[in-house]
């Protein structure tokens, strides 16, 4: 049985490794365009700060309806 996946394996592997994907990052040198404003930062963070935080608060706050065994 080994001896089969052996074979099988050799010849599959080389099939397998021809079609890499090469992956190459986008790297900008210039400034941004243009500038961001303070209103559009705090909505931004506020934004990030209650996609992250909020599933795992609304979890919390009602971890006793998740622990009663109905």
């Amino acid at each position: 049985m080994s001896g089969l996946l052996r074979t099988f394996a050799s010849r599959a592997a080389p099939a397998l490794r021809q079609h890499s994907v090469v992956q190459k990052a986008n790297m900008y040198s210039k400034p941004a365009k243009d500038k961001i404003g303070v209103k559009e930062t705090a909505i931004g963070i506020t934004m990030f700060s209650l996609a992250i935080l909020g599933p795992s608060g609304w979890i919390l706050a009602h971890l006793e309806d998740y622990k009663k065994k109905e």
